[in-house]
């Protein structure tokens, strides 16, 4: 026990000396796999067992004895099945394969930007939600008691994750790093849900104003999300925000649309003392100058882009994560996969501000080969210093 204790302290170590500007010991190793991949790597019949929390601490315990993390490498479920359908959801739903998903849907219409514009929290309360979760269109009564039962339901599978996270943190000596908070970009919220991908392309030409608006008006809610719900915050207690619509637009667009109100949310948390973890999806190289005018000092998780470029704009001030191709584990040789390591770790090693990681995580174990991923972050462990 004593021993885990100081693994558990060293790792902690590592990031706090990276997140505070420092250069650790060695490069912190931060992924995980989905909850889905997870249950698949236990060997769990992947539909069942999203309904079946007596497995959930077995789950965990398995892959956690075959992957090498500083952190627990299994993401704790996002998309729990449970208050999902109770609330008769159509944005997130079960597949058949009993993968969650997010399917193409969208509940404002053009015609009420408006209305949505001068009271974004009571339109989404009165007319939104019950259009994405039909068991809310109902009367006020049954809304209330249907909302209640469902996040409680919520609720209670946090704590049991949560619990269970806990006893595997203590079992294997893992750092831990609190995400508090979860929001998005403005721009990303207003397409991701209310207006769909098509939707919100057809609405920056067609009505670019009105979007401008829409974003302005929903940036209030965001900071809520991301900031004033986070009490003693600290660069460790991180609030999230995945970046997805900004590579599908044009500079002048994204300079309109995206980049105003996102820069808004940030800077309300640094200025709150709160950590901001970016995970930047797609390809950025076109807005890296953005990335790097950001105030504070960010983790930054990059899906694609040239890690010289990157190591070279972001000039040491924030955090460098992401850039390893998962796709490589699933299609390369051991030798190759260790090779890509090397060549990340000389780029963006030298100097500190860099955490090892995965591109993307895998939401099923068909994504990799996992010989490949525990020989890559066995390697990273015992041979990546700054």
């Amino acid at each position: 026990m004593a021993d885990i204790k100081q693994l558990q302290k060293d790792r902690q170590q590592l990031f706090t000396d990276l997140y505070e500007g420092r250069i650790p010991k060695r490069v912190p190793i931060m992924y995980n796999i989905g909850w889905e991949a997870a249950i698949q790597l236990a060997g769990h019949d992947l539909k069942q067992a999203q309904w079946d929390n007596s497995i959930v601490y077995d789950v965990y315990d398995k892959a956690c004895s075959r992957l090498y993390g500083d952190l627990a490498p299994v993401a704790m479920t996002l998309r729990n099945p449970m208050h999902y359908q109770m609330l008769g959801a159509k944005a997130i739903i079960m597949s058949s394969s009993g993968q969650m998903q997010h399917p193409e849907i969208a509940c404002l219409e053009p015609s009420e930007y408006d209305e949505f514009i001068q009271d974004p929290y009571k339109m989404m309360v009165d007319k939104l939600l019950p259009r994405l979760y039909k068991a809310l269109d109902v009367s006020s009564g049954q809304k209330a008691l249907t909302l209640g039962k469902a996040f409680k339901a919520y609720n209670d599978e946090n704590v049991f994750y949560g619990a269970t996270i806990g006893k595997i943190v203590e079992k294997y000596g893992y750092a831990t790093i609190v995400t508090h908070g979860f929001g998005e970009a403005p721009f990303d919220f207003l397409a991701d849900f209310l207006r769909s991908f098509s939707g919100i392309n057809m609405d920056v030409r067609r009505m670019p104003d009105k979007v401008v608006e829409a974003c302005e008006a929903i940036t209030p809610h965001m900071i809520k999300l991301l900031v004033h719900m986070n009490p003693n915050p600290s660069i460790l207690k991180k609030g999230f925000i995945p970046l997805h619509m900004a590579p599908y637009l044009n500079n002048k667009q994204f300079e309109k649309f995206y980049w105003p109100t996102f820069k808004k949310v940030v800077e309300a948390m640094v200025e709150a003392g709160q950590g901001v973890d970016l995970f930047v999806e797609h390809d950025w190289m076109r807005f890296i100058d953005y990335l790097a005018d950001l105030p504070g000092r960010i983790r930054m998780r990059f899906e694609y882009g040239d890690p010289k470029i990157i190591k070279e704009k972001l000039q040491g001030k924030h955090i460098i994560s992401g850039l390893y191709p998962l796709t490589l584990l699933k299609t390369a040789t051991k030798e190759e996969c260790i090779d890509k390591a090397k060549e990340l770790i000389d780029i963006l090693a030298p100097g500190g501000g860099y955490m090892f990681e995965f591109d993307k995580s895998a939401l099923s174990m068909d994504d990799v080969n996992i010989d490949n991923l525990i020989a890559v972050t066995e390697y990273v462990r015992d041979h990546a210093i700054y």
